[in-house]
């Protein structure tokens, strides 16, 4: 039994990362982490198309890891755990100092296999 509670709890930290999978999820993520923006300032930022940015806060909405409340007629978003948000992006980031380019790399999900 404690297999199947292992291979189940596996199976949902693999969503949870594939939440992460995206680059422009992982941008939007990087911004809220700075503080709450609406949807028209994280397309300035990131140069991104609306309705790019409204799917991928969408996703984002239905991992739990953003969460937005109305301001008018706009809704300002934020993370929904910003602390261990940060403490995830600060933690792949030590992970990728330590690997160099092995992820860049990998021929499975590396940039080569993106392209």
């Amino acid at each position: 039994m404690a297999m199947i509670n292992e291979a189940a709890a596996l199976s949902v930290a693999a969503c949870l990362f594939n939440g992460f999978s995206d680059g422009s999820r992982l941008a939007i993520v990087r911004h809220l982490a700075l503080g709450e923006h609406r949807v028209v300032d994280l397309t300035e930022h990131l140069g991104l198309a609306q309705s790019t940015v409204s799917k991928h806060l969408a996703c984002l909405r239905d991992c739990g890891l953003v969460e937005s409340r109305p301001v008018g007629r706009a809704s300002l978003f934020s993370l929904t755990h910003p602390e261990a948000t940060i403490d995830l992006l600060s933690a792949a980031e030590r992970l990728l100092d330590l690997t160099g380019d092995a992820v860049a790399l990998c021929p499975n999900y590396g940039q080569a296999a993106q392209a």
